[in-house]
């Protein structure tokens, strides 16, 4: 069983940045954040495979957040630039087997969670 432990997460005013951690307890495949706003179902926003050279950004959140992992700390990052309030929600971070490097934006791929992290964004 592998833990993951995501940090970071805070208050910050529209337009600010944050960096999300989420250090695993053991090597680990594919990483991915995901995110559920207050009454909404948690969304897909992005992923990595193991050697860092593909990613996979929603939509909604590329050219703003970037997404890193240094497998040497068994940790992947978040960085989340030119905040706005609708990314207001509790951020999860989630991996897959260290044999599984692929990325996917599906939730069932992922076998492992954290227990999320909130993140704030005032106007």
């Amino acid at each position: 069983q592998v833990h993951l432990e995501e940090s970071g997460g805070g208050l910050v005013q529209a337009g600010g940045s944050l960096r999300l951690s989420c250090a695993a307890s053991s090597r680990t495949g594919a990483m991915a954040w995901f995110r559920q706003a207050p009454g909404k179902e948690r969304e897909f926003v992005d992923a990595i495979n193991y050697n860092g050279g593909s990613t996979n950004y929603a939509d909604s959140v590329k050219g703003r957040f970037t997404i890193s992992r240094d497998n040497a700390k068994n940790t992947v990052y978040l960085q989340m630039n030119s905040l706005k309030p609708e990314d207001t929600a509790v951020y999860y971070c989630a991996a897959r087997p260290l044999y599984i490097s692929s990325i996917t934006y599906y939730e069932s791929a992922y076998r492992y969670w954290g227990q999320g992290t909130q993140v704030t964004v005032s106007s």
